[in-house]
């Protein structure tokens, strides 16, 4: 099963309000991935990167660019309900 993205908004210090299709919200910490995968740095590193987060097409994940993405699941399972 997959949890859709209906809507993400950027927040301060790297977390992410993110709605999905069920009505639940709930925020995700970004800044775990900093130290787990080096690519998520340049969201820290580059200014105004973070802020251009988008849902993916469907809404089966979110991404940036054509490099940094996370699926729905990773954000509905690792995320605080709100």
């Amino acid at each position: 099963m997959f949890y859709r993205i209906k809507e993400v908004k950027p927040l301060d210090n790297y977390k992410l309000l993110v709605t999905f299709f069920n009505d639940e919200i709930k925020e995700y910490n970004v800044g775990i991935w900093f130290d787990k995968n080096q690519d998520f740095r340049v969201l820290s590193n580059t200014t105004g990167l973070f802020e251009q987060v988008k849902v993916d097409t469907g809404g089966y994940g979110i991404s940036w660019n054509d490099e940094l993405d996370l699926s729905c699941n990773e954000l509905y399972f690792n995320s605080i309900s709100l």
